[in-house]
């Protein structure tokens, strides 16, 4: 069992206490998305077009900086869930201690105050045995925080979520494109209808207003799904987005679903909590999706 080792620290302990956080997240979200978001990506249509959303994109800092943010992805997830069941919930997570092998998958089951999420077992030993660079290792987890803050939101929407758990030491091009490939073959070869999660924060440390012209241009090249372009933008800009091999993963799995737009659907920073906006933390919320474009039909 992997225990909730942040519990108390990044969220609350209490379980209702860190019910009722969530739920009044969820409460402030405005879930519309944005028509003039969807033509910025190339893609002419509207909100009842969307017929799919495949990944997304998630931040992982404490509650009280980027749980509102989160709240977005979750609230997105929700809403896409009541007309699509997913059997298995993919989440990656970076390895910010460095600890561990390249992509470590865990076998165990986790806990957290609301409860404990189920290992997919039989997803994540089919995974670890499709590639010698996908291995089980509970080391790269026990410390790791990226994907354990992640559980609460879940565990909100869904009743009894079956997870796969994915940490990745190795962010690479070539690691995201092993790591895709895996997660796509293994959900065929089971039949199991998947979705990702993508655990990552964005740039840290520096002014609001330079990590988000940094951010910008790099969720600029998620957004059309230009993968080679988004390494390009994090080298070019020196985004210190965390969990970039996260992010690529989720979008190179997407591709392959058929996805055709990322959609950001919030963005802020920890000034918004701290009122400290000369050293900041920012986080964004993104979905990847299949949208038909019916007016050129």
């Amino acid at each position: 069992m992997r225990e909730a080792v942040f519990a108390g620290s990044f969220y609350p302990k209490d379980k209702t206490a860190l019910s009722s956080m969530i739920d009044n997240f969820f409460n402030k979200v405005d879930n519309k998305i944005n028509k003039k978001d969807i033509k910025n990506n190339t893609i002419k249509s509207n909100s009842k077009n969307i017929n799919d959303l495949i990944s997304a994109i998630a931040p992982h800092a404490g509650y009280i900086y980027s749980g509102q943010t989160a709240a977005y992805t979750y609230k997105n997830i929700y809403d896409f869930l009541k007309y699509k069941p997913i059997d298995t919930f993919i989440i990656i997570g970076p390895n910010h201690t460095g600890i561990g092998r390249p992509i470590s998958v865990s076998m165990d089951d986790w806990k957290t105050p609301l409860g404990i999420i189920r290992n997919d077992k039989e997803f994540s030993t089919t995974l670890v045995k499709s590639s010698k660079y996908i291995e089980e290792d509970e080391t790269a987890h026990k410390e790791e925080h990226s994907i354990e803050v992640q559980l609460p939101f879940l565990q909100k929407i869904v009743n009894d979520p079956k997870s796969v758990f994915i940490c990745m030491g190795d962010q690479s091009y070539e690691s995201a494109l092993i790591l895709s490939q895996a997660i796509y073959d293994t959900a065929k070869i089971l039949k199991r209808k998947i979705f990702l999660i993508a655990s990552s924060d964005m740039n840290h440390y520096e002014p609001a207003e330079v990590a988000k012209n940094k951010d910008m241009k790099v969720l600029d090249k998620l957004k059309s799904l230009d993968i080679k372009g988004f390494y390009s933008a994090l080298d070019e800009t020196g985004d210190s987005m965390c969990g970039y091999g996260t992010a690529a993963t989720a979008a190179l799995f997407s591709k392959k679903e058929n996805a055709n737009i990322g959609i950001l659907l919030n963005y802020t920073n920890s000034g918004e909590a701290t009122h400290d906006f000369e050293s900041v933390v920012s986080y964004a919320s993104m979905g990847f999706y299949n949208i038909i474009n019916s007016e050129n039909k």
